[in-house]
């Protein structure tokens, strides 16, 4: 019996060693991770309050000797040319991004909840060749894009990024939402509507609250994806007063010279946003993804 007992022990210790094993294998790659993603911002924000000789030594200061602000007064003050751009700029790409989304959300709720909901001919067919252009690398929609944008009149309007992005982003928008829908019961509706309610009362009452994080997550997705959108802003908008972000802080770049500490203050600031927008909301993006992916 003793010998018995001693072999257990022994496989229980080894099988715990193996599960310690893989735990810390695992903190140390996420303390990796950590590291590959915290520290370009760091670096970013440390040369933001150099001055511009400090951001040009070689080997290179890693913290100031006189830290400054200079460069997030520059951008924030409205008296000077700098900061008239940048803050043009920022609320050029805050309406964008904030239009997509709304529009992503208003047009993707109602058709992913018809894919999930209803059955017509061709469902399946439309919905994958809905998906079907994120098969394709965007920049090859570029050339026709322009030309029809130009043939409506919407080159150098926020209306041509609006309706570029909303082209790209309802795709996975209406993906992810369709999981979530799948994963919701029918039978809570057909609840509702025996308590006499419409199709449309049921879906506002029921299916909304319940999907709201999978709603959540197709807003984050299609805001992080305008906001930091380069190629099609910079084809499409030459006028400085309707460039975005990504596109207006190259001005930062000249001929001769390039203002380091300046172009990390922007960059800093323009990730800001979507960062804070990330930690806020990431609870209900994790959520959506798990739920949307398995159906009970």
């Amino acid at each position: 019996m003793s010998t018995i007992a001693e072999t257990a022990h022994l496989s229980q210790a080894r099988r715990r060693r193996r599960i310690d094993g893989w735990r810390w294998g695992g903190r140390i790659f996420l303390v990796f991770m950590l590291l590959y993603t915290a520290l370009p911002m760091i670096w970013m924000l440390i040369t933001s309050i150099k001055s511009g000789f400090a951001a040009m030594q070689f080997p290179p200061q890693w913290w100031p000797d006189q830290p400054t602000l200079a460069s997030y007064q520059k951008l924030l003050d409205p008296q000077n040319s700098v900061g008239q751009d940048f803050l043009r700029f920022f609320w050029n790409s805050l309406f964008v991004s904030t239009a997509t989304t709304i529009l992503s959300v208003i047009v993707a709720v109602p058709a992913a909840y018809a894919f999930s909901r209803f059955t017509f001919p061709g469902r399946n067919f439309l919905f994958f060749t809905v998906l079907l252009r994120n098969m394709f690398p965007a920049v090859i929609f570029l050339v026709p894009l322009f030309i029809l944008m130009r043939a409506i009149g919407l080159v150098n309007t926020h209306g041509s990024l609006i309706l570029t992005y909303l082209t790209f982003g309802l795709p996975l928008a209406i993906w992810l939402l369709k999981g979530f829908y799948d994963n919701i019961p029918v039978q809570l509706e057909q609840a509702a509507r025996i308590d006499g309610a419409t199709r449309f009362q049921a879906f506002v009452l029921i299916v909304m609250p319940l999907s709201a994080p999978g709603i959540i997550a197709t807003a984050i997705y299609s805001f992080i994806g305008a906001w930091n959108e380069y190629i099609y802003a910079y084809t499409f908008l030459s006028k400085n007063e309707q460039l975005t972000l990504p596109v207006g802080i190259q001005r930062f770049f000249s001929e001769n010279t390039t203002d380091f500490p300046g172009l990390m203050a922007a960059s800093f600031m323009m990730s800001v946003p979507v960062v804070v927008l990330f930690l806020v909301l990431q609870r209900y993006f994790v959520r959506a993804l798990t739920e949307g992916a398995v159906k009970h």
